[in-house]
């Protein structure tokens, strides 16, 4: 028998709809909700995610005892050393003191940048972070991205603006404690040191908004013309001592120019004291959760209590198998997926995507305020859309992969070094469009705009996003806004930039980007004048926000007509009482059920592009005329928006 998908016993009848819809569904489960010790938000994504961790610790325990060598045992020994608690306090600090000797040992600028490269290949935070991803400008072969790095607080804005001047301080007697514990002499003087080089590192950063820039983060060199850019720093030195293969770096792209010639500018003998000490930090820093509990507990209260406002740490079991969900992902994906993801709920997804695409298809086609210039260009994009549902079609080789269940920050170095191979040897090879971003046992899904893909892994396709039992209003409202979310995404303010091959070029008439970028820009002001309700002085950023906020909208949008596509003509039926458009809201409101820590809303407010779950529920709607039908909201309730301020993109 087919259901609503809503629970009406969980609806709080003393919140209408018409004027918050995310609490008129989520309100009694706020009420009775103590966010979990171990956390800082609790709701559908983390009541997801723990069912998929409690099932893939049953995969990691059984691979204990799994065959020595094969790739089970593998992940079952990185497991094993990182729950073995009596060897880790038996070897103290001893694992990170080769490394801080050789931070130590710096006595020049030339030896600071051959030991950082050195240690950046071992998983220490170095002055940039390297990765390999598609060329934009290029899509079909890779290239080496460098952008900026060097700081341990969440971004640049935690170094400057008054509202993070506790946590500031904070941060400086958290990094004193870490490095007494990891015996260097005079802890407070380097820790002061640290955070006054961290200050001026950060002070060449670019904010959150500008690195989100497509266009102004594509800055393609040549080696030659990198180091052109640093001329008082032998970045040559830097580049031997990374240990890239041949060729690698012949061409880069560099995300943030200035910041490349800002640090460079501070690569000087006088602050050598800060550099060593700040080296010796990465250090300690990098490795605390891999070190005895004194370091652990010291880690987690700043990182954790003091950054987050949660209380207590996770389980050691919890973060063991992050730990291998971080380090052999889809080892544990490739079984999680045999035993979680039947194939008939592959088979149902495939439907909900092509009802998305083709309505989406629709919508363009329709679309009033673009040209058909424009309007064919999007279509060939929507056209060359990937979908990947579920799983890999391949799995990734770990075989080269050594682990020791007796040494675990030997392990931590050996899957850094595995995964700086694995990254830089896809250099001059085809482009590998079958890999994925994200495990099957991720409760997320994600846009690539460089492969012009939508991923849906296995693990978010159950309830309360996608429920097989359910009447099809519900799954729309949820998963199929998700999927429309992704999709959205291609078309967003950064998405929209890329065309249906991934490259980054101008395929819009400057017409039809002026009002693209009008509407755009209405948005940005109705989610700038947003506050959440537990911390009313603080506000939502409309700028860093856009582009998963025009996901939201063209997402919800577009689910809602693919889910008059799958009605195929006919009247949806009223189900326990609720109408087939009130099913599909409610279950909107429903998928973003949430619950967080004010000092995780404020953390997340700075630098977080998606909005605070409520308005993802209520601003959107407050936009999309069926809402207003739906629940016959009219002009004296709150969430009213008037016809002529409503935001319609796709």
């Amino acid at each position: 028998m087919t259901t609503s998908g809503i629970d009406s016993t969980e609806l709080d009848p003393t919140i209408r709809p018409q004027d918050d819809l995310f609490r008129h569904v989520n309100g009694k489960w706020i009420a009775r909700t103590v966010i979990p010790d171990d956390r800082a938000r609790d709701g559908s994504f983390y009541q997801l995610h723990e069912e998929a961790e409690k099932a893939v610790r049953d995969i990691i325990i059984e691979a204990q005892d799994a065959v020595p060598g094969s790739e089970e045992r593998r992940f079952g020994d990185l497991y094993a050393s990182f729950l073995d608690e009596e060897r880790v306090e038996e070897l103290g600090a001893t694992p990170i003191e080769p490394q801080l000797a050789e931070a130590a040992r710096v006595s020049s600028v030339h030896e600071l940048l051959e030991t950082a490269a050195r240690l950046e290949r071992q998983g220490v935070g170095g002055f940039f972070r390297l990765f390999v991803d598609n060329d934009p400008g290029d899509p079909e072969r890779y290239l080496v991205f460098l952008e900026q790095g060097g700081i341990s607080l969440p971004d640049e804005s935690y170094y400057r603006d008054e509202k993070f001047a506790e946590i500031r301080a904070a941060y400086v007697g958290h990094i004193e404690r870490m490095l007494a514990l990891a015996g260097l002499s005079d802890p407070a003087a380097r820790a002061q040191r640290v955070f006054d080089l961290e200050t001026a590192i950060a002070a060449t950063h670019w904010d959150n908004v500008r690195t989100r820039d497509a266009q102004a983060t594509y800055n393609l060199v040549s080696w030659s013309e990198f180091t052109a850019s640093a001329p008082t720093v032998d970045l040559d030195l830097w580049r031997s001592a990374l240990g890239a293969p041949e060729g690698v770096f012949d061409e880069l792209v560099v995300r943030e120019p200035s910041f490349v010639s800002g640090v460079a500018a501070l690569l000087t003998e006088e602050r050598l004291d800060q550099w060593r000490d700040w080296l010796s930090w990465q250090v300690v820093h990098g490795a605390a959760p891999y070190l005895p509990a004194v370091f652990v507990n010291e880690n987690f209260d700043f990182y954790g209590r003091t950054l987050t406002g949660t209380p207590s740490m996770r389980a050691r079991w919890k973060r063991g198998v992050s730990l291998v969900e971080g380090a052999m992902g889809e080892a544990v994906g490739r079984i999680y997926v045999d035993r979680h993801f039947p194939p008939t709920a592959k088979a149902a997804m495939d439907v909900l995507v092509a009802n998305l695409i083709e309505a989406y298809r629709a919508s363009i086609t329709d679309l009033e305020w673009m040209t058909p210039a424009t309007r064919e260009r999007a279509l060939d994009k929507l056209d060359k859309f990937t979908p990947k549902i579920g799983f890999p079609v391949k799995w990734r080789d770990y075989s080269t992969l050594a682990i020791d269940a007796k040494d675990l920050v030997g392990n931590i170095r050996a899957t850094s070094e595995f995964e700086f191979q694995r990254e830089l040897g896809k250099i001059g090879k085809p482009l590998d469009r079958d890999e994925w971003f994200m495990t099957p046992q991720t409760i997320n899904a994600y846009y690539n705009p460089g492969f012009n893909e939508i991923v849906f892994p296995a693990a978010i396709l159950q309830y309360p996003f996608f429920d097989e039992s359910r009447d099809a209003a519900a799954n729309y409202g949820a998963i199929g806004a998700v999927i429309g979310h992704e999709i959205g995404h291609g078309f967003d303010d950064q998405g929209s930039r890329f065309d249906g091959d991934g490259r980054l070029t101008d395929w819009w008439t400057e017409a039809d980007r002026e009002a693209f970028e009008k509407r755009t820009s209405s948005l940005i002001d109705q989610y700038n004048a947003l506050a959440p309700a537990q911390v009313p002085d603080q506000h939502v950023n409309g700028a860093l926000t856009i582009g998963e906020n025009i996901g939201d909208l063209g997402g919800l949008s577009i689910a809602w007509d693919a889910y008059l596509i799958s009605l195929d003509g006919e009247e949806p039926p009223v189900i326990d009482g609720l109408t087939g458009v009130q099913r599909f809201f409610l279950s909107w409101a429903q998928a973003w059920q949430q619950k967080s820590r004010d000092e995780e809303v404020i953390r997340l407010l700075s630098i977080d592009p998606h909005s605070p779950n409520e308005f993802r529920c209520n601003q959107i709607v407050r936009n999309i005329d069926e809402y207003y039908d739906a629940f016959g909201v009219t002009e004296s309730d709150a969430l009213w928006l008037a016809p002529e301020e409503r935001v319609t993109i796709w």
